[in-house]
């Protein structure tokens, strides 16, 4: 529980720090800018690669998640729709007609896809400490958890695509993904690679420095527009797909403490990422970076804060989507796993920085984040009621059972 405060306090003392450290940098933000998108881009690497060591299925019986896989994208595709649809009608004035826009609706779909994924740390290392890791609501959260944030890692290279535009730097882009989901579906649990948190921080290391000089190479040859920029999101998330053992839901202490700090950076490193949008014309910022929903304008905070409590209780909803399957199980089984999606954290933050990453920001921006802050912090409520039903289920069923 003390994790997701933290992570919300952390968040929010970024984005108030972001609104500040430009003006005191001064013409030195430049480096600074880039020695944050590093540490970013490292931190980030190294959280997907603990969510790939996650992810683990019987490859000979891979039918049988066919259904899995399909509940999760709902779970994922479903909050993401609706976020997308309430920015573009609701929180866009209506005089803008931003929902007449193609470059509108994409830009949306890649901000609002923070909202899709489920924090899969989070989630297993609560309920495990609750004891609760035989039960059917574990496994099963545990499963869907992990294919909508493989559905998020995926769907972010077509997304990608439409924000770029469909030039031959995407085909190779789109290449590389190809080539790295069928590598890491073959050689899944594989290789006995290191997996301390060193080894993991220095594969990070690495994994960006290659990525980065692949970008900085390429705009040296073909210029800004011909660049290739590969998100890092799924080389990190094979490279641990990859990596032979089973991963602990509760690692060793010195593990647990060097992730959750790494966690802790980033989250205050996605907020000091924010754009300005104190004092700021957004009309002008939007014709400066080519985003239609930059050039929103700010609201005021009550306003702003009535937009963050509807998303957060619209993207839940969306959430709720693996209520209707799994008819086998009890009711408040089913119920519990859905709210243990609610769960919110790094992936999505991740899809955030990449967003800001393509000039997207203004008063959507600020919403987004705010969401999530107000998110993690209704994760204890959330996870308490997983906690309570799934132990009160298990009560129930034992005397059928013997």
């Amino acid at each position: 529980m003390r994790k997701v405060f933290i992570f919300s306090f952390l968040l929010v003392a970024g984005l108030v720090l972001s609104q500040f450290v430009p003006h005191l940098l001064g013409t030195g933000f430049h480096v600074y800018k880039t020695i944050l998108d590093a540490l970013l881009y490292i931190s980030l690497a190294f959280i997907m690669i603990n969510v790939g060591r996650e992810f683990e299925i019987n490859k000979k019986q891979w039918r049988t998640y066919s259904v899995d896989y399909a509940v999760a994208m709902g779970a994922a595709a479903f909050p993401w729709l609706l976020v997308a649809l309430y920015y573009l009608f609701v929180v866009a004035p209506p005089e803008m007609q931003i929902w007449n826009n193609d470059d509108a609706w994409k830009e949306t779909f890649l901000l609002s896809r923070f909202a899709a994924p489920t924090s899969a740390g989070i989630l297993f290392t609560m309920l495990a400490a609750a004891g609760l890791k035989f039960t059917w609501v574990y496994k099963k959260v545990q499963i869907l958890a992990i294919f909508d944030d493989l559905d998020t890692i995926i769907l972010m290279i077509p997304l990608q695509i439409l924000m770029v535009g469909m030039r031959w730097q995407m085909f190779v882009i789109l290449f590389v993904a190809i080539i790295l989901i069928v590598v890491g579906w073959k050689k899944m649990k594989s290789y006995n690679l290191p997996q301390g948190w060193k080894w993991i921080l220095g594969y990070s290391v690495v994994m960006f420095l290659l990525i980065d000089a692949l970008y900085r190479i390429s705009t040296y040859f073909f210029g800004g527009e011909g660049s290739i920029h590969i998100e890092i999101l799924l080389p990190a998330f094979v490279l641990g797909m990859i990596m032979k053992g089973e991963h602990s839901p509760v690692p060793r202490q010195k593990d647990e403490r060097v992730s959750n700090g790494i966690s802790y950076l980033f989250m205050l490193l996605v907020g000091m990422s924010m754009p300005l949008f104190i004092g700021v014309d957004f009309a002008a910022v939007a014709e400066q970076s080519n985003s239609i929903i930059s050039g929103i304008p700010m609201l005021p905070w009550v306003i702003i804060a009535i937009h963050v409590f509807m998303v957060t209780i619209i993207s839940n909803i969306g959430k709720l989507f693996p209520l209707f399957f799994y008819k086998d199980r009890t009711t408040k089984e089913r119920l519990a796993v859905s709210v243990g999606m609610f769960t919110r954290g790094e992936v999505g933050a991740g899809v955030l920085f990449i967003a800001i990453g393509y000039n997207l920001g203004g008063v959507l921006l600020v919403v987004s984040v705010l969401t999530m802050c107000l998110n993690l912090l209704l994760t204890g409520f959330f996870i308490s009621y997983v906690k309570r039903v799934t132990r009160a289920t298990s009560v129930e069923l034992t005397p059928a059972s013997t």
